[in-house]
């Protein structure tokens, strides 16, 4: 199935597949530049920072966001900082009064548990460059890890439905659009004043 956000980003949404960031190598192999956003409702092999493994249940978020971010390699770490502001904000969108916090560089905290995971790749270098933004969000499950705790955003809704992975990469295309405009407009500085204002243990 395939849409159109606001922002001008297509969805191809999955009921099944092994994982999203691989979809967006694939496509990014045949050519595809974006933006699109691939969301799968169920992903059999996902992977995080340097290839761990990634659970997602059913209900939670499996995303990868392929686009031409339009700026030179060596500030494309900054996304990083991008990234984590746009899923704080859709986090915020949903659940307004979430304790949020963030933990360098991309760590979204919310009541002092990792709500999301974020996976920033850069593909095809010698194009120009292409990125694909993996982000898994815990909607309605919160893993038991030895390494940190967790959280999902359900805890945090005040009695208000869970919404679905699709309506969450709907709000969180929003809040990257604005961020990522923020970040061509503005540079840097901007993105770094915001993620500050919400750094853990500040």
């Amino acid at each position: 199935m395939r849409e159109r956000f606001s922002s001008g980003a297509a969805l191809a949404l999955f009921e099944t597949l092994d994982s999203t960031s691989l979809e967006a190598r694939r496509r990014a192999d045949a050519g595809a530049r974006g933006p699109i956003w691939i969301l799968a409702l169920e992903q059999t092999a996902g992977y995080g920072r340097r290839g761990s493994g990634w659970e997602q249940a059913p209900g939670d978020v499996a995303a990868t966001f392929l686009f031409d971010p339009g700026a030179p390699v060596e500030k494309l770490g900054q996304l990083s900082f991008v990234a984590a502001l746009a899923v704080a904000d859709a986090v915020r969108r949903f659940a307004p009064r979430a304790p949020i916090s963030l933990k360098w560089p991309n760590d979204v905290l919310v009541g002092g548990g990792k709500i999301s995971g974020i996976l920033l790749e850069l593909l095809k270098p010698e194009g120009g460059g292409l990125i694909a933004l993996g982000v898994g969000l815990n909607i309605v499950t919160r893993p038991v890890l030895a390494e940190y705790p967790t959280a999902r955003l359900l805890d945090f809704l005040e009695g208000q439905p869970a919404p679905s992975p699709e309506a969450f990469v709907h709000v969180l295309d929003e809040t990257l659009h604005h961020w990522r405009g923020a970040w061509k407009s503005g540079g840097f500085q901007p993105i770094r004043d915001a993620w500050l204002a919400d750094a853990a243990g500040k």
